[in-house]
């Protein structure tokens, strides 16, 4: 396992709480086809690329997340022109457009990404991809991030390296925080959390452990309430920190204390449970012998 391999301890069973009654198959079946279809729009138009202005592209991403039946409520300050790394927490594949939504940027992914339907297709024309089983590449896409930073672009980053259920979050890693440091451009934070609608937070759309993609999209469209809350930190100015471990830390946003949802007792009680299950049918059948 590599530095760009990071394991979470979120799964779908510890960690995704249901929403309560789901809205109407009917509707969650619009919302997915509505998904689909605003994606396979921007894959139609991927190939102009520059050419459309950032206005219509945070429009369009807005959409996306909107389409799916999720509210998206932006605050802070709008972030800087220029040669950007944008950092996040990671948590679902609702990120990625709500993170463009915020200023549009090429996203540094895992290279699994294009095996993705038709959001694979969209994220080749622009991305920067990495291999995270091979540590040896991480040098190469360090000077590609920080090349496009020097060009002006925004590059989007999630340093956690996997995604975190919104209860808790892991560690940035340091790695790409080199790349904003040998640029000299500014680090754009951003802080990302799902809530629903009466204020409890939500990790219905999280997209952790053994998911599946179909699983979660269907988790959200499927959802009622679901409110995705982005926060605009303040920019971090280029130079502000010598080093990349100080810069990183830096930028991680905070997640608040959550009693009661320490993973490790999340997993020892489903383990509890499926094992008492098993217990109880192993007596059901002692009783039927």
């Amino acid at each position: 396992m590599s530095v760009w391999l990071p394991s979470a301890p979120c799964t779908p069973g510890a960690c995704v709480e249901p929403t309560g009654p789901g809205t109407a198959v009917p509707r969650a079946v619009l919302r997915l086809a509505a998904v689909l279809t605003l994606v396979l729009g921007g894959v139609v138009l991927s190939p102009l690329g520059g050419l459309i202005p950032a206005g219509p592209v945070r429009r369009w991403c807005r959409w996306i997340v909107r389409a799916a039946g999720v509210q998206v409520r932006i605050t802070g300050a709008a972030a800087p022109t220029g040669g950007l790394l944008l950092v996040a927490n990671h948590i679902s594949w609702l990120d990625i457009p709500l993170l463009a939504a915020v200023r549009p940027a090429r996203m540094l992914a895992k290279r699994e990404i294009r095996q993705w339907p038709v959001a694979g297709a969209a994220a080749s024309r622009g991305a920067l991809f990495i291999d995270r089983d091979r540590l040896r590449a991480l040098p190469d896409t360090v000077a590609r991030i920080t090349r496009a930073l020097r060009a002006g672009q925004a590059v989007a980053v999630f340093p956690e390296g996997s995604t975190w259920c919104g209860r808790a979050q892991g560690t940035f890693r340091r790695a790409v925080f080199q790349a904003a440091l040998d640029a000299r451009v500014p680090v754009q934070p951003v802080r990302l959390r799902y809530r629903l609608a009466g204020g409890a937070d939500s990790t219905a759309p999280a997209f952790v452990g053994e998911d599946t993609l179909l699983a979660s999209v269907w988790r959200v469209v499927s959802a009622r309430g679901l409110v995705a809350e982005v926060e605009v930190l303040d920019v971090i100015p280029a130079g502000r920190h010598p080093d990349r471990r100080s810069l990183a830390r830096a930028a991680q946003p905070t997640v608040s204390p959550q009693p009661g949802w320490i993973h490790s007792a999340l997993v020892a009680q489903t383990n509890v449970m499926a094992a008492s299950d098993d217990v109880l049918a192993a007596s059901d059948d002692v009783m039927a012998a």
